[in-house]
């Protein structure tokens, strides 16, 4: 079976267990603001006259704080079930578009001013083209945002599955977007995440 097979396999799983972040209880949604909360949110500069992407944006966790304060919102994710539960949890947005496909290979229709991704990264294991692929779809002066698990475990196992993970390094993800023609501008670390914010020039 192949990694995206693997990873669609994993979170449809958890739909099918009824996992959704988006109705976790405020004690967890606290500990998942480790890796993506207000300080990663306020790093988007999200206004309402620009466009997002979502890289990784499983139930719609994040998305039910950024698609309202953007023109423009598009969200990707690999797992069927988990863009389904993505458009019913964010049924009350206009400005939503989800597709379920592979980011990297996806041919997207236009470009945006803000991508980010949170937890997803890991997934991934050739960062050089998930980046320079998000440098590609960046409007000139666009930003790119990023939240990396610090844990450098080589797979996940939640007791309902186990699946191979790629760990970042926030010091190779920095070069991979320099290479890409991002340049950091800040870099923020957490107990649980490095999150970094890049500009394309």
């Amino acid at each position: 079976m192949t990694d995206a097979n693997n990873i669609i396999r994993h979170y449809d799983l958890l739909i099918d267990l009824d996992n959704d972040p988006v109705h976790d209880p405020p004690e967890l949604r606290a500990y998942m603001d480790c890796w993506d909360g207000q300080p990663f949110v306020d790093l988007l500069e999200l206004t309402p006259e620009k466009s997002a992407l979502e890289i990784g944006i499983g139930t719609g966790r994040l998305a039910m704080q950024t698609a309202p304060l953007c023109r423009d919102f598009c969200g990707i994710d690999l797992s069927p079930k988990t863009v389904e539960r993505a458009r019913a949890n964010l049924a009350g947005y206009r400005n939503v578009t989800l597709i379920c496909a592979d980011f990297v290979s996806h041919a997207f229709a236009g470009r945006f001013d803000v991508i980010y991704s949170s937890l997803t990264f890991m997934h991934i294991p050739d960062k050089q083209a998930a980046v320079t692929k998000t440098a590609t779809l960046l409007n000139p002066g666009g930003r790119f945002v990023l939240s990396l698990d610090k844990n450098q475990a080589s797979f996940i196992d939640i007791g309902v599955n186990r699946i191979a993970v790629y760990p970042d390094d926030p010091e190779k993800m920095a070069a991979c977007l320099a290479s890409a023609g991002l340049k950091v501008i800040k870099t923020l670390e957490t107990e649980h995440a490095y999150i970094l914010a890049a500009v394309k020039s």
